[in-house]
């Protein structure tokens, strides 16, 4: 009985300025966390918004936000026969909860409550 060659998906990622990152080709195996770890390995230095670790990225297919422990094989949406077609996801880069709210700490930091309200 011959080996079953394992099956690979060929994805691309699309940038918020719709460049694109790949395509590269993954096991139906691989989570989605592993595709972020890529994504942030290979995002381009170019850029002014860049992801400092996976957890800032959110990996969108088919509308649907997909979660880190899902597999590629999971998250696909069945296309028919079209077993070669290269699936595009879009990344969206969202700085992570704990970091987003120290800096509006310290945004709100220097505002004082008082009020300037004129009568004439």
């Amino acid at each position: 009985m011959p080996e079953e060659e394992e099956e690979l998906v060929e994805l691309k990622f699309r940038l918020y300025d719709g460049s694109d990152i790949g395509p590269f080709r993954y096991s139906l195996a691989s989570t989605v966390a592993m595709l972020k770890e890529r994504i942030v390995a290979d995002w381009p230095k170019d850029k002014k918004i860049a992801p400092k670790a996976a957890n800032d990225i959110k990996l969108i297919n088919a509308g649907k936000i997909l979660e880190n422990n899902k597999t590629v094989g999971q998250c696909r949406v069945p296309f028919g026969n079209l077993p070669k077609e290269i699936i595009t996801m879009h990344v969206v880069v969202q700085p992570s909860l704990a970091k987003a709210k120290a800096e509006k700490k310290v945004d709100e930091a220097p505002r004082k409550n008082f009020c300037s309200c004129s009568i004439l």
